[in-house]
């Protein structure tokens, strides 16, 4: 069965990529696209028989008469978030808590980092998604707008930008006090433009002591009538997406060379074991299940999820559960 699947390049997929992984029964056909590309196209206009999607995106997706994807337990890009808060100097914001009241730039509200960031903000900084204004439009380019049709409550205070402007340039002129992105701002310099927290790798790292949760951004979804006409398809792929990993996994486990242009990244894998075990990049729904269910809290304290979803609802059954010999 020929498929095709948008994702990007990332070390733990490239074997599905070059061949060398192959998937059961499927011969796939993988589209190395940007992110916003591969979502853009597989939200508005379903191109693809898999994709990456963005976790948020998806969730919302389920609340839709009917749901047009089913996903896989596999997660290709996860991210630490507090780096990704950017404040304009001419806010005068020092501290996490100094946000509410502030107004607060974001590509897309129902973007996943943004998501995570407004969570982790509510929960450890009592900054909640309703003490703050929310302005959405593009970071470097004018016009973007949400891919999904938002309906969110009265509380939350959400406003596109005008057209002709950018996040990036107001921030910097401190017309937005704040920006929460996936993508650092063209107008990033540490002057103008800051991080909220500079020494954001020891806070990362913290968060994660404290909280075992390395955030998920990203999941990979089937186009539904894909999914009905051939439900094996979710297990092939979610044992391709594994190899695919261990592959890459594996590559870290010599020594000989280095497989990435990172001076010291043995001593950054030797770190990432101490800090989050042998296997710091688990797929999943056990492996996954704290960070989901926070993840889906966070979804409907935002306005994004009608009801609070159950980790169970987002995968397809058939990779909830795996043969034992």
């Amino acid at each position: 069965m020929r498929l095709t699947l948008a994702c990007w390049d990332y070390d733990r997929t490239r074997a599905l990529m070059d061949g060398s992984v192959p998937v059961d029964g499927v011969e796939l056909v993988y589209l190395n696209q940007p992110v916003e590309e591969t979502f853009f196209r597989m939200m508005r206009y379903k191109e693809y028989d898999c994709s990456e999607m963005s976790l948020s995106s998806y969730c919302a997706s389920l609340h839709s008469e009917n749901p047009p994807f089913i996903a896989i337990p596999v997660f290709p890009s996860r991210f630490f978030r507090h780096s990704c808060i950017f404040v304009s100097a001419k806010s005068g914001i020092t501290k996490p808590e100094q946000l509410k009241g502030r107004r607060i730039g974001v590509p897309e509200y129902q973007m996943t980092a943004p998501v995570w960031i407004r969570g982790i903000l509510s929960d450890d900084y009592g900054v909640k998604v309703t003490d703050c204004e929310h302005f959405s439009g593009g970071e470097e380019e004018p016009g973007r707008d949400e891919k999904l049709k938002l309906n969110l409550p009265s509380s939350i205070r959400l406003k596109p930008i005008p057209g002709d402007k950018t996040l990036s340039r107001m921030l910097a002129d401190g017309e937005l006090d704040a920006l929460v992105t996936a993508r650092a701002p063209s107008t990033f310099d540490s002057k103008a433009v800051k991080r909220l927290f500079p020494d954001y790798v020891e806070v990362e790292k913290e968060y994660y002591r404290r909280t075992k949760i390395f955030p998920p951004m990203h999941t990979v979804v089937i186009r539904r009538d894909v999914y009905q006409a051939n439900p094996w398809v979710a297990q092939s792929l979610t044992k391709a997406f594994n190899a695919a990993k261990a592959k890459a996994q594996a590559l870290y486990n010599q020594t000989a060379a280095l497989p990435a242009m990172v001076p010291w990244l043995t001593a950054h894998i030797e770190e990432a074991r101490r800090e989050m075990g042998a296997d710091w990049w688990p797929y999943g729904l056990e492996a996954n299940r704290k960070a989901l269910e926070t993840f889906l809290r966070y979804h409907h304290e935002q306005g994004l999820s009608k009801r609070l979803l159950a980790p169970e609802e987002l995968f397809a059954r058939e990779t909830l559960q795996t043969y034992k010999l």
